[in-house]
């Protein structure tokens, strides 16, 4: 049984504050900006709109947003459950939840944030949401960002959302059809139905804007987090400089036999492959031993093994995360 330390503990506690923090700008984008600006979107949280609208439209019957999204993640998950197994994790579970419970908080607060503003006179009395009359294309630009900038915390920390990822799951067990295929479809599906719920065209419109923004952002961030770095150093002090790199950096470093063409002098280059985000740090500690150093940094399209990914994966797609 592994031994539970303090330290690993804080770190998973620090874990899970992460994403809480990153679902809450993601339902807060929903709440404060894209619903204003009568916008819409894929995923669950698009999916529970359209059945919150169609319910009260046909029953009468208001149901908030964060049920419906928990009825429609809570269905999924005990379908595929069923169909594939119970695999799975908490993290998954607890992002669905905490979906939940942040936009009943959000859709709660939110009005009575704009009210208070309002009474304040930091807004005008007919402002379409909290930001005042800000157009609603940039409502709906601001929502895609805040929504891709939560995703992207709740992925670094392992966690999933639900929604799509579990369909996909479930489609593929009879089909193997492209998750980006299966996210596309669902997404133009959802979108489009708003349009059945008594919306009009410019909500389908700013619908796909805010997927696109959304996508696009969120993508943007984990390939940039996902980028790696090469450095080739040849110094005389490339002991001191491969030390240094693999206590301080906790980076691997690999010794090449290299030689001089000029002066036909052997020569060992120090060769270390770090993420992207950590080169400025390696760079001071060569920096340190031999400012002199003669180092050639590079850009890497793809590093695979102990310290970076595994062979056959790529970066998560945004769209698929919602």
């Amino acid at each position: 049984m592994e031994k539970i330390t303090l330290e690993k503990v804080a770190s998973g506690v620090k874990e899970y504050i992460i994403m809480v923090i990153g679902i809450s700008f993601y339902t807060f984008a929903w709440i404060a900006c894209i619903l204003p600006a009568h916008g819409t979107g894929g995923g669950a949280t698009g999916l529970a709109l359209v059945f919150t609208a169609a319910i009260k439209s046909l029953f009468g019957v208001e149901i908030s947003i964060g049920d419906m999204a928990l009825i429609i993640n809570a269905l999924l998950l005990i379908v595929a459950g069923f169909i594939i197994g119970w695999k799975f994790g908490i993290k998954t579970i607890f992002c669905v939840i905490m979906i939940s419970v942040t936009l009943n908080f959000w859709q709660a607060k939110i009005p009575q944030l704009q009210m208070w503003l309002t009474e304040r006179g930091m807004i005008a009395p007919d402002s379409l949401s909290i930001f005042g009359n800000l157009e609603p294309i940039l409502l709906i630009i601001m929502g895609g960002l805040l929504c891709g900038v939560g995703i992207f915390m709740c992925l670094r920390q392992g966690g999933s959302t639900g929604g799509v990822d579990i369909l996909a799951l479930i489609i593929n067990k009879y089909r193997p059809i492209n998750y980006g295929r299966i996210v596309m479809i669902h997404d133009t599906t959802v979108i489009c139905a708003s349009l059945l719920v008594g919306n009009g065209p410019e909500t389908v419109i700013y619908g796909f804007i805010m997927t696109a923004v959304f996508s696009f952002a969120t993508d943007a961030m984990l390939s940039g987090q996902q980028q790696s770095t090469q450095l080739l150093i040849i110094s005389h002090e490339y002991e001191a400089i491969a030390e240094e790199i693999t206590q301080k950096a906790h980076r691997g470093v690999t010794m090449l036999d290299g030689m001089g063409w000029y002066t036909k002098e052997p020569s060992q280059v120090v060769m270390v492959l770090c993420r992207k985000r950590e080169t400025s740090d390696i760079l001071k500690l060569i920096k340190g031993i031999d400012p002199n150093a003669f180092i050639s940094v590079a850009s890497v399209t793809g590093v695979y093994g102990k310290g970076f990914g595994m062979i056959g994966t790529g970066t998560l797609s945004a769209a698929s995360k919602k």
